[in-house]
């Protein structure tokens, strides 16, 4: 079984980045098995927490879990043209110590998305950059960029739009096939 962490870049009880990934979450094939990663309970990264051998249970908590799944799928808002805070003190503590990153190599897909035209435009680009010098492979097409994603929820928070939906599943077949690249 190929285990899929999911981290979402929201917090919010009624977010649209979650009602996405859970969604996304139900187009992979049999084999894959999805799990959402919490993060909203991480304590901002301090590293003399680390250096002093004081780490924090949530940290290891965070980098245990990371170890133990075969990729990564984040979906995120976008927030002041940059990744919500959250999302990047979860990667900041995954990456620590650098010698013991539970990031590395790990595959990753990004879907982005925005309530407005911009689609998460920003959050989608400084993401990859982050997950460069975290040596994560990303799916580099297509590229997943969600404009007007409130109007393409529908009261149950499924996507109403079928043509997303088919690109969804092309974009998750993508990433299956990048996983499958980097399996070792």
């Amino acid at each position: 079984m190929v285990k899929v962490g999911i981290l979402v870049g929201s917090l919010r009880k009624e977010s649209l980045s979650k009602k996405i990934a859970i969604h996304v979450a139900s187009l992979f094939p049999k084999g894959y098995a999805t799990e959402f990663i919490d993060i909203g309970n991480l304590p901002f990264y301090n590293q003399d927490d680390d250096l002093e051998n004081n780490v924090l249970e949530e940290y290891t908590t965070l980098r245990n879990t990371i170890k133990e799944i075969d990729a990564v799928l984040f979906v995120t808002p976008e927030y002041n043209r940059s990744i919500p805070a959250v999302l990047k003190n979860a990667l900041d503590i995954g990456s620590r110590p650098p010698a013991d990153n539970a990031w590395n190599g790990k595959p990753a897909a990004i879907i982005s998305q925005s309530p407005g035209t911009i689609s998460g435009f920003g959050a989608n680009h400084h993401l990859r950059q982050i997950l460069t010098p975290l040596n994560m492979p990303v799916v580099q097409q297509p590229e997943v960029y969600i404009a007007h994603s409130a109007k393409l929820l529908d009261d149950t928070g499924k996507i109403n739009n079928e043509g997303t939906v088919q690109f969804l599943q092309s974009f998750i077949d993508t990433f299956v096939k990048l996983i499958e690249t980097h399996r070792v």
